[in-house]
């Protein structure tokens, strides 16, 4: 986690570092906020690092880090609210908004980050893998509000598809990695697994790099994280329209809730999709709630899948929790 420490000052990572002592499997966020005490926020808890509350000097020491001193880099990071690092981590960024014309053109005087940690669970998509495949994948939506492990699911998903599992063979996977959190790509190469037939496009716009994998990579399935936009619903019709498979995640509360947003309309109408996967957090990140068919059928209750099965790192047979993580 060297890539994520070296964002501090010297102080502050020493402190970080001890306080976290070799936990860093169990971490999802550090919160750094001026004048507040630093907050690093576990899977079952929260711990503050005390002693220590990181002034202006602390915020541009990490804002150089991010932009590798160039703000000018990061104009369009500003603008969206975050920046992804090498491994995949968000950094997150709040503080005064400035607004042209009425739309946000950056955050300026930046005074909170909220890092964000992205880890690859291997294994974790194993539980799931057999509902979105009957004699070939089914195009699926993944759904969950912030931190359910959308993003964490569907990466395993995509490497277990690119490198096959049980009997069934691996498939070529185009991976539309927008803000490169699912493959954590430097200089363009994964440092995630997502399968050894799995093509990434990183850094790019979700719309346009669906169509400029399937004209470049002929891809069987697209794998795409945070889908929403009205270009990204009509990019995913066309993708889904010339023959490609679609897995892909949203941000939601439920499927009731989707189905009620306006740019989501045609997806719904068309019956695009054969899976909806529920993910939320009652007991941990990544716990599948329902497994919905095209007709809203929950597949959970014919089996015995139980909600925190996406944690078990043993074969894709749901009675065997031996090798549970």
């Amino acid at each position: 986690m060297e890539e994520i420490l070296g964002l501090f000052p010297e102080n502050i990572r020493q402190a970080i570092r001890t306080k976290i002592n070799n936990r860093w499997d169990g971490m999802q966020e550090i919160r750094f906020r001026l004048q507040q005490p630093i907050e690093l926020i576990f899977d079952d808890h929260t711990e503050w690092v005390h002693g220590i509350r990181p002034d202006r000097k602390d915020s541009i020491f990490l804002l150089n880090q991010l932009s590798e001193f160039s703000l000018y880099r990061m104009e369009d990071e500003l603008r969206e609210g975050y920046v992804t690092i090498e491994g995949g981590h968000r950094v997150g960024l709040s503080g005064k908004v400035n607004t042209v014309h009425g739309h946000v053109k950056a955050i300026q005087h930046i005074a909170f980050f909220n890092i964000r940690i992205a880890k690859q669970k291997i294994g974790s998509g194993l539980p799931l893998i057999p509902y979105l495949y009957q004699q070939q994948y089914l195009n699926t939506l993944m759904i969950g509000p912030p931190q359910t492990g959308k993003t964490t699911l569907i990466r395993d998903v995509a490497r277990l598809i690119g490198t096959g599992w049980g009997k069934i063979d691996a498939h070529k996977v185009g991976v539309i990695d927008e803000r490169s959190e699912i493959g954590g790509a430097k200089k363009g190469i994964p440092q995630h697994d997502l399968g050894i037939r799995t093509d990434v496009m990183d850094a790019c716009p979700k719309d346009e790099g669906m169509m400029m994998m399937i004209r470049s990579m002929s891809p069987e399935v697209l794998i795409v994280d945070e889908i929403g936009r009205e270009s990204d619903v009509q990019a995913l019709m066309e993708a889904i329209n010339a023959g490609v498979i679609v897995i892909c995640t949203i941000h939601g509360h439920s499927l009731k809730a989707l189905q009620k947003r306006p740019s989501l309309e045609p997806l719904f109408t068309q019956h695009v999709f054969q899976r909806f996967v529920l993910l939320d957090r009652r007991n941990r990140a990544g716990d599948i709630h329902r497994i919905y068919d095209q007709n809203e059928a929950n597949l959970l209750q014919k089996s015995r899948c139980v909600a925190n099965a996406v944690d078990w790192r043993a074969s894709f047979h749901r009675h065997n929790n031996n090798d549970r993580v």
